[in-house]
């Protein structure tokens, strides 16, 4: 089974989701309202024909990358209390109710704006996450100038980058040319430095 099949639907969408902002090229996959309609009505979360506002843009980034902050600390590192108070703010605005059927529970939208069908979407799938108890292993890369959302599926879920192959490699590396060139600096000049 690849990597890409162990990753639950729910996570899939809410890692898809952060990700199609890529912080490390600065590649913005969402710049109109209408790609953002095409993103969710791919993933069945809102009519191919919604129309979807300027301002409606503005609200899925600002959860996005609350999201992204969310993820951050998953990954073990502090966040942006502004960032994560946006988050909140913009998800108080999201009017969504809890649905009983007959294969359980799901939320729905409150509201009839097209943006409120595919928020909430994007909730049951976080909500989904949360009983799965997948919720924590998702998160975002340690390096600072990659950011990129990953599901962790390691034993022990203490990976900490995107791929070890690219970001860890890099990291490991910087870290160890530091500690490197930290061993060969001359000694401050009121030190005498040490024998070998």
């Amino acid at each position: 089974m690849s990597d890409e099949a162990a990753v639950p639907a729910a996570v899939r969408l809410v890692r898809d989701f952060v990700n199609t902002f890529e912080p490390q090229i600065d590649q913005e996959s969402l710049t109109t309202p209408d790609q953002l309609r095409d993103w969710f009505a791919e993933r069945g979360l809102l009519p191919a024909d919604g129309r979807l506002r300027p301002a409606d843009l503005t609200a899925a980034m600002t959860i996005r990358e609350g999201l992204r902050e969310v993820l951050l600390r998953h990954a073990g590192h502090r966040v942006d209390p502004a960032v994560e108070r946006g988050l909140n703010d913009a998800l108080a605005a999201v009017p969504v109710r809890l649905v009983f059927t007959d294969h359980g529970h799901h939320l729905a939208p409150a509201g009839d704006a097209p943006l409120d069908h595919a928020l909430a979407g994007l909730l049951d799938a976080i909500r989904q996450c949360a009983e799965d108890h997948t919720w924590t292993q998702l998160k975002v890369c340690a390096r600072d100038t990659c950011r990129w959302a990953f599901f962790d599926a390691s034993r022990n879920q203490a990976r900490r980058w995107c791929s070890m192959a690219g970001c860890g490699n890099h990291v490991k590396m910087r870290r160890a040319y530091v500690a490197r060139a930290g061993r060969r600096r001359p000694p401050p000049p009121d030190e005498p430095e040490q024998p070998r």
